[in-house]
């Protein structure tokens, strides 16, 4: 399946996209406490993006990853460890995915679901910064072709801020339980 290497208009199937996805990784994760998270900037209306897909499957414990780990991988994806993100493991698509996606284990509340709900829900509420981020990522987007890194890099210190920011408005009360689909 060939990476989506492109900044786009949302598209209003994104979430369409996202519940596809998950009732499909539903049956492999039945009796496994879970949740299935919309996350990234395909789950905020209104944003540019690449047309792929983020999804966290949030776990409450550590002690369910592994199992969660050994699921996916039953299912076809290939477990490519934290890929630089600690609290995070990262999965390669099976080879019969309908639709390019990341996917993510993360436990509930920790820093990597944290981050990813902060800035998924602050960009949601927030116009002004959504359109800073869309400018950024077309911005950068020609990089997708050339140097993924570099364009992930460049958008580094703007999520960084969007995060804080977002996290600095919520106070102590941590990540909302707003997530799309099985959420």
């Amino acid at each position: 399946m060939i990476v989506p290497a492109e900044v786009v208009s949302y598209d209003p199937r994104w979430p369409l996209w996202f519940a596809e996805i998950s009732a499909v990784l539903e049956p492999h994760l039945d009796e496994l406490p879970h949740v299935i998270e919309h996350v990234g900037s395909t789950a905020v209306p209104g944003l540019a993006a690449k047309p792929i897909i983020d999804l966290d499957i949030v776990v409450p414990s550590a002690e369910l990853v592994p199992t969660a780990i050994e699921r996916l991988v039953a299912a076809g994806y290939r477990h490519e460890g934290d890929a630089g993100i600690p609290g995070r493991e990262a999965f390669a698509l099976p080879p019969d995915a309908a639709r390019y996606h990341h996917l993510y284990v993360v436990v509930e509340g920790n820093k990597a679901h944290r981050d990813h709900v902060l800035l998924r829900d602050h960009l949601r509420t927030n116009a002004a910064d959504r359109e800073r981020y869309a400018a950024r990522k077309r911005e950068l987007a020609h990089l997708l072709t050339t140097d993924r890194a570099a364009y992930v890099e460049g958008k580094g210190e703007l999520v960084e801020e969007l995060i804080a920011r977002a996290d600095g408005s919520r106070g102590a009360g941590g990540p909302g339980r707003t997530g799309g689909g099985a959420r």
